[in-house]
């Protein structure tokens, strides 16, 4: 008798593991997350590898910087409304108009190759503004609310490693287009602006495979959000609710800082102390350190304790700790040229007078994934529908996109580098306690998230076509 239950106890766990959905279903949030971290890679990928080169991939950095004061200033706007826009379109649509916008900007720097003026830049430059404030606040509802609020650190630090292997990949393309060209070489040749042009290509179109959330269905059987259709009026009624959101409040230093630090980096880390090939290098490993740290911090923040809260707090002082100590390496590497200039250029080739400078730019790497996958969690364990998320992320961004802006603006005007980064320092150090106090006062330890939970729906067991509809099977899992 006892073998006999034994028995059914084990067919009835066959049948269930059976059922059980694939996370590979094309309609997962895991392939779903994935898309999206394709898109980013071909896209914001290519771009941060392009600005990472320093001025664009230019000698001299004012176009790129001019460029980028557009990009940001219309990207704070637009990062805001983009939520809006996401809500109203939906993510593929919303997507794929935003990626279009970036291979235009890197067409404009192919044309400031051969035409030294500074108007297609700047031009293209707002235009991305206005699209990259559409995609970023769709990346960042389908991030934070397609997969369960537990596995959330998880499935940001797969998009953030997917994103930053482009970053990877773009830091490459420079460095062997430009490899031979170690002297007397001003700009980056046509050759790696036509690669960066591909790849964002590429992204567009792989941004009209992703899914809205109400086809999305995780693996315990619930879609990722309730889905009801906004309208015009309700989103801008909720756009102006977030500026008196005290939550909202809470998250405006880590907001600013998150993308301020980049002008620095890029343009008077890696700008001016590398010569251009080991620039490209260098790249290579920034963004590979942000896959890194995201990786880390996003375990962290979902197994490191059984209260979420703690998880989170535990992931603030983590955080606070190592960019404490990057920071304080960065004033002493920025102690050795006060004065911005730097005339003998380091290669990659130089050993011991290079390993330095380059632990350095490798750990502002890994910093700024902590950073941003950090603020990316404590959004995503305020609310699980996408909707809010959207309304979220799109604050986040846009706020991050305003100081970006001054940031490029700052050093456009040559403010003394020390001051730069005693600016940056300052910003992070501060954001640290007012997330710590936006975890303690907002997000739960129990199992419910902090707003709309989703439905848990039985899913049909069958194959699951281009579109991500069910073609019913034989049977359905219970939930």
């Amino acid at each position: 008798m006892a073998s006999l239950t034994q028995d059914k106890e084990e067919e009835e766990e066959e049948e269930q593991q059976q059922q059980k959905p694939s996370p590979w279903r094309y309609n997962s949030p895991f392939v779903q997350v994935s898309l999206v971290g394709l898109v980013c890679f071909c896209c914001p990928g290519m771009f941060n590898a392009l600005s990472g080169m320093g001025g664009g991939g230019q000698l001299d950095p004012t176009a790129a910087s001019n460029a980028n004061t557009a990009l940001y200033a219309a990207f704070s706007i637009s990062g805001v409304l983009g939520g809006a826009a996401f809500n109203l379109l939906g993510p593929r649509l919303t997507l794929f108009i935003a990626a279009l916008t970036y291979p235009l900007y890197a067409s404009s720097f192919l044309y400031y190759n051969h035409h030294k003026s500074q108007i297609f830049p700047i031009v293209a430059g707002g235009i991305l503004g206005v699209g990259a404030g559409l995609l970023w606040a769709g990346q960042g509802a389908i991030m934070t609310s397609y997969p369960g609020h537990d596995r959330k650190g998880s499935y940001i630090s797969l998009f953030w490693t997917i994103f930053n292997f482009g970053g990877v990949i773009g830091g490459l393309i420079p460095f062997a287009l430009n490899y031979h060209r170690t002297t007397g070489a001003t700009s980056v040749s046509d050759s790696t602006y036509i690669a960066f042009m591909a790849f964002m290509l590429l992204g567009a179109l792989l941004a009209l495979t992703v899914l809205p959330p109400s086809r999305v269905v995780r693996n315990d059987g619930t879609h990722a959000s309730r889905v009801v259709y906004s309208d015009v009026h309700t989103e801008w009624l909720q756009i102006v609710k977030l500026f008196s959101n005290w939550k909202m409040l809470l998250m405006l230093p880590a907001s600013w800082a998150s993308n301020f630090f980049y002008t620095y980096q890029f343009n008077n880390v890696n700008g001016k102390l590398f010569t251009l090939r080991t620039k490209g290098l260098n790249n290579v490993f920034y963004w590979g350190a942000q896959m890194v740290g995201s990786f880390g911090i996003g375990y962290l923040l979902d197994f490191s304790f059984t209260s979420r809260r703690v998880r989170g707090l535990f992931g603030v002082a983590i955080v606070a700790a190592l960019g404490t100590a990057i920071w304080g390496g960065g004033l002493a590497n920025q102690l050795r040229y006060t004065d911005g200039e730097w005339t003998d250029l380091i290669d990659f080739k130089d050993g011991g007078r290079y390993a330095g400078p380059f632990v350095l730019y490798f750990s502002y790497g890994l910093l700024d994934a902590m950073f941003q996958s950090l603020v990316y969690w404590v959004i995503g364990a305020l609310a699980d529908d996408s909707q809010i998320l959207s309304r979220y992320s799109g604050f986040y961004k846009s706020i991050q996109s305003a100081g970006a802006a001054v940031a490029w603006q700052v050093d456009t005007h040559h403010t003394p580098l020390l001051t730069q980064l005693i600016i940056n320092w300052v910003l992070t150090t501060i954001s640290y306690p007012l997330l710590a106090l936006l975890l303690i006062w907002a997000v739960k330890d129990d199992k419910t998230p902090a707003e709309a939970v989703p439905v848990p729906v039985p899913v049909p067991v069958g194959e699951i076509d281009i579109e991500g509809k069910i073609k019913i099977g034989s049977g359905k899992t219970s939930v």
